[in-house]
């Protein structure tokens, strides 16, 4: 593929494995998942969800800031939580980072996420 692109910025954490923070192909950027880690010291975010989603979602925004976008930009988006009880929290969270019309959405619970983390979001943006 001539036109797909690697999207790098120290502003998000590095890739815990074989994967690229995203990848454009045209004007479609696949955001890959982000947890609750600190770019540059990759230290989790620990708290409330609250906490966790925030630094997720600043993730996200600079991965789509390095593609050219932001995540108002985003077409869909998948959130996974260790806790279900833990969505209206995470809405509140992602409503600070987003403006109407919101993307369209999946929230599953997920027995367990990488690091032991309660939250992990992807997002596609189109830009």
């Amino acid at each position: 593929m001539s036109n797909r692109a690697v999207i790098s910025t120290p502003n998000a954490p590095e890739a815990l494995g074989p994967y690229s923070q995203a990848i454009k192909v045209g004007d479609t950027v696949w955001l890959s998942g982000q947890i609750p880690l600190i770019p540059g010291s990759m230290e989790l975010v620990t708290g409330d969800i609250s906490a966790q989603a925030t630094q997720v979602f600043s993730n996200l925004s600079a991965v789509a800031d390095a593609a050219g976008g932001t995540l108002n930009n985003a077409v869909k988006i998948n959130i996974s939580l260790t806790d279900l009880g833990d969505f209206n929290a995470v809405n509140e969270v992602m409503a600070t980072f987003l403006q109407p019309p919101y993307p369209a959405r999946a929230c599953v619970q997920v027995a367990a996420l990488p690091k032991g983390v309660d939250i992990e979001v992807e997002a596609i943006l189109t830009v």
